[in-house]
C-alpha cells in the first residue's frame, strides 16, 4: 500500500506540472524550474492529503499507515508554505532590485524572518498557544496557518461572487444588431399606429353614443308634452263639470 501511494504522489506530481505548464504559465516566457517545482510538490502532498481522507471513510489501508502519511505528508506541506515559498518569494523580489543584487540572499533571509515575525504575532490575539504542545509544533503552525487560510479564502470567495458574474456576463447576453434595432423600431410604430387607430374608434364611439342620447332624450321630452296635455284634466274643465247649468243661466240673465 506504501508503493500505492507514492505511485500516485508521482502521478500528481507530473499532472500538477502538466497543468502549470500547459495552464498557468503557458504566457510566460521566462521559465522558473524551481516555481514549477514548489507547485508540482505543493500539488502533489495536497491531492495525497485529500486521496488519505478517502481511504479514512473508506478503511482502505493501515490505521498506522495512514496515521504516518498523513502526518508526513502534512509537516512537508508546511515546510513548503512557511519556509521554502516565503524565502523563495522574498528572494526572488530582491533580486529584481539593482542595489540589492550583491547581497540579494541577507536581504532575502531579513525579508524571510520579518514574515515570519508577523505570521508569529498573528497568533496572539486567538487561542492558539498552549503548554502541551511546543513553540515549533505542528499545532501552532497549522492553527497560524488556518488562520490566514480561512481569511484568504473569504477574502478570494468575495471577490469572485461580484468579479465572476461582472466578467462572464457578456457571455450570456445577446449580441443586438442594426436589423434587431430597426425590427424593434418597426414593432414599435406599429404598436403606436394601432394605439392611435384604437383610441379613435373609442373617441367615435363615444361621440355616437352622446349623439344617440340627445336623440332619445329630446323625443322623450316632445311625446311627454303631448301626453301631458292630453291625458291630464285641465283647470278649467275641472271647474266646468263642477258648476250646474241652471244656476249658471240665471247669474248669466241677470
Amino acid at each position: 500500500m506504501n508503493i500505492f501511494l507514492l505511485s500516485s504522489q508521482v502521478l500528481f506530481f507530473g499532472f500538477g506540472w502538466l497543468f502549470f505548464m500547459r495552464q498557468l504559465f503557458k504566457d510566460y516566457e521566462v521559465r522558473q524550474y524551481v516555481v514549477q517545482v514548489v507547485f508540482s510538490i505543493t500539488f502533489a502532498f495536497s491531492c495525497t492529503m485529500f486521496e488519505l481522507i478517502i481511504f479514512e471513510i473508506l478503511g482502505a489501508l493501515e490505521t498506522s499507515s495512514r496515521y504516518f502519511h498523513w502526518k508526513f505528508n502534512l509537516y512537508v506541506i508546511l515546510l513548503v508554505l512557511i519556509f521554502v515559498v516565503p524565502f523563495y518569494i522574498g528572494y526572488y523580489t530582491v533580486s529584481n532590485i539593482r542595489l540589492l543584487q550583491r547581497q540579494k540572499l541577507l536581504f532575502a533571509c531579513v525579508v524571510w524572518f520579518t514574515f515570519m515575525y508577523f505570521f508569529w504575532k498573528l497568533g496572539d490575539p486567538f487561542p492558539i498557544l498552549s503548554p502541551k504542545h511546543g513553540i515549533l509544533s505542528i499545532e501552532q503552525l497549522i492553527s497560524r496557518v488556518g488562520v490566514i487560510g480561512v481569511t484568504l479564502m473569504a477574502l478570494l470567495s468575495g471577490f469572485g461572487a461580484v468579479n465572476c458574474p461582472y466578467t462572464y456576463m457578456s457571455y450570456f447576453l445577446r449580441n443586438v444588431t442594426d436589423s434587431d434595432i430597426l425590427a424593434l423600431e418597426r414593432r414599435l410604430l406599429q404598436t403606436m399606429d394601432m394605439i392611435v387607430s384604437k383610441k379613435k374608434r373609442i373617441a367615435m364611439t363615444r361621440r355616437q353614443m352622446y349623439q344617440r342620447g340627445e336623440d332619445q332624450n329630446k323625443q322623450t321630452g316632445f311625446w311627454g308634452m303631448i301626453k301631458s296635455v292630453t291625458s291630464s284634466p285641465t283647470g278649467s274643465e275641472i271647474a266646468c263639470d263642477s258648476i250646474d247649468p241652471l244656476s249658471f243661466f240665471l247669474q248669466f240673465s241677470y
